[in-house]
């Protein structure tokens, strides 16, 4: 039988891998909301599907700004 719901990680991911991993399903999820957007234009949801779309959009933003600012840190500095 398969399972529905996968088993959490076991292994320990560095930030910048849990914050790639964070982004990837807020992609997942804003396709999603898309997918149901296209299905169901007319539909009295449709203005929370796209409340929920601009939230994830956010949500990616800032994701990705942190993925930034971890890669940075962990750049070598130049010394002058």
């Amino acid at each position: 039988m398969l399972k529905i719901v996968p088993d959490p990680p076991h292994n320990h991911h560095s930030l910048e891998d849990t914050i790639i991993q964070a982004t990837e399903y807020a992609l997942c999820a804003q396709t999603v909301v898309h997918q149901a957007m296209l299905l169901q234009p007319r539909s009295p949801a449709a203005i929370l599907m796209t409340a929920s779309m601009h939230e994830i959009e956010s949500l990616r933003v800032l994701l990705e700004s942190a993925l930034i600012q971890v890669q940075m840190s962990a750049e070598p500095q130049a010394r002058h």
